[in-house]
């Protein structure tokens, strides 16, 4: 006798023998294609097709389960009119020259990696949604009509994962229970299979975490655990009335514009950035790729990374940082020497002006990825025109390796960080010599305040709203505009609603928040007069 644990979604017994589903390997070729507007008329004619048999599979699924669990198909629907989605296909096709089925993969697989990387358990299982939809119109581009599954007697079906709509399409009658290797007890199938009363089992402490009160409770009581639930409905609400902002232009009464891109530090944060209805991104913290690894990431794991990102924002703009390790980011392979105030030490360009192997490898990445969407580069913790000048030279060199190499590469727009008073001092000299900048408030502030932000016994005097640092942000705004260039924010201050009416006010023309910040940003600029 050979046990199996896993985590039941559905409590019961079947008896019964076991039927393990296989599924056909669903391969993509890449091809290329001259006729892109046929491709892109294929995506659509399969879109439609796609969307009526879900409408077939809701209202299957009404008569069996009922309404409540047919608002799966509902959910589908929706996520495959999701105009993120689309764009990433559409933008692929168009940029890469390449067949509906392989734009449709690669974006189904970027954005299922993206929601599987996710820390909320819900959003997690969406990805295997994500999975299905693309699966779904792959199937209809190539010219299958998605027949039904069917068992021949009723058995205990195990597979590595199902879908809702294979779930869906089986014969009830002859399903025991269902028993996965994958998936989770938030995603629609095991939804399905609690509403269809079948017993699953997939994969037990329960716990909260409070993020207003700092808290982890684990295993609370009933009563507490209901009132976090109350709590957590209330939260739910506000966010609904949130989600009215989605496509709503980020502009005031009087008619003046900026635009509220989103912070993020790894691959997966694109879908917060999507889900919130960023504009772009406006701050990409590349170090994180070295940060998550025991070993300098190489060229190719980089490209990977910056393409994606690239492709699934769909030519928004990517504003990627380049390598900012050191002060209170460090990965012991670099073999930094201890310092006694890193803050003010060996960090950031310095590091990469010093050693240009390293910064070259990344600048090569980046360029190459540039072909894929709307790339940005921007560089930190400037001080001087120097270094603009000597980045300038090294980023040459990499374009004419580039061009001997026969490897394609966009023209991007490179930009700075204004997080030194010396930056911003001089960024009217510096405004001559970049497309944009970019005010990294965080250590603009605890520079200009001899303040550091990492000492907890000076948050009593640690002021972000000092006058010094809104003088400064007006500084460096007007001088960009003189030279025709644009400016925006992407510390911590940029998310601050007290200060959004001023910093539009100074003429700002960006914000780039965490992502749950864009929509109450973009709600008090569109408040105000």
């Amino acid at each position: 006798m050979t046990e199996f644990r896993g985590k039941p979604v559905f409590s019961g017994i079947a008896i019964g023998k076991i039927a393990i589903l296989k599924k056909d390997d669903q391969s993509v070729k890449r091809t290329h294609v001259e006729d892109t507007a046929g491709e892109l008329a294929r995506v659509t004619e399969a879109k439609e097709k796609a969307l009526g048999q879900l409408k077939a599979l809701y209202e299957k699924a009404v008569k069996e389960v009922g309404e409540s669990g047919a608002m799966i198909f509902d959910v589908h629907q929706m996520m495959l009119e999701d105009q993120d989605y689309l764009d990433s296909i559409t933008n692929m096709i168009e940029t890469q020259n390449i067949n509906a089925e392989y734009a449709v993969a690669v974006t189904g697989d970027n954005f299922a990696k993206m929601f599987a990387e996710m820390d909320d358990d819900y959003m997690k299982a969406r990805a295997a949604d994500v999975k299905d939809i693309s699966e779904r119109l792959i199937r209809v581009l190539q010219g299958g009509d998605g027949e039904e599954l069917e068992t021949e007697e009723a058995t205990i079906v195990v597979a590595d994962d199902l879908a809702p709509s294979e779930t869906v399409q089986m014969d009830k009658s002859k399903v025991l229970a269902f028993v996965t290797r994958y998936g989770s007890s938030n995603s629609h199938t095991a939804i399905l299979a609690r509403t269809m009363n079948i017993p699953a089992l997939i994969g037990g402490k329960v716990a909260v975490v409070d993020g207003f009160e700092g808290k982890l409770i684990v295993d609370p009581e009933e009563e507490m655990l209901e009132a976090y639930r109350n709590r957590y409905e209330q939260e739910v609400e506000k966010r609904k009335l949130l989600q009215e902002l989605k496509g709503k232009e980020n502009v005031t009464k009087s008619g003046k514009k900026i635009n509220i891109y989103a912070n993020i530090g790894k691959v997966s944060d694109v879908a917060n950035v999507l889900q919130n209805a960023a504009g772009g991104i406006g701050l990409f913290r590349s170090e994180f790729l070295y940060l998550e690894k025991d070993t300098f990431p190489t060229e190719e794991e980089q490209y990977q990374a910056y393409k994606q990102v690239a492709e699934t924002m769909a030519g928004k703009k990517v504003i990627i940082r380049t390598l900012d390790i050191g002060a209170d980011k460090q990965a012991d392979y670099f073999g930094l020497d201890h310092e006694e105030n890193p803050a003010m030490g060996y960090r950031a360009i310095r590091i990469c002006l010093s050693q240009p192997d390293i910064f070259k490898t990344q600048l090569r990445a980046l360029f190459r990825a540039s072909i894929f969407g709307t790339i940005s580069i921007m560089y930190p913790m400037i001080i001087s025109v120097k270094e603009v000048r000597q980045i300038k030279e090294i980023v040459e060199e990499v374009k004419k390796e580039l061009r001997e190499e026969e490897i394609p590469f966009a023209d991007v727009e490179q930009g700075i960080m204004i997080e030194t008073p010396a930056a911003a001092m001089i960024s009217d000299l510096l405004a001559k010599e970049v497309d944009f900048f970019s005010i990294g408030t965080n250590d603009l502030t605890q520079y200009t305040l001899a303040i550091d932000r990492q000492n907890a016994k000076l948050d009593p005097i640690y002021d972000s709203h000092h006058e010094a640092i809104l003088r400064m942000i007006k500084m460096v705004v007007d001088n960009a505009h003189k030279e025709g260039i644009w400016a925006g924010i992407c510390g911590e201050l940029g998310a601050d609603t007290t200060l959004t009416e001023e910093f539009v006010k100074m003429g700002v023309d960006e914000l780039s928040v965490t992502p749950t910040f864009v929509l109450p940003v973009r709600k008090i600029v569109r408040e105000m007069e």
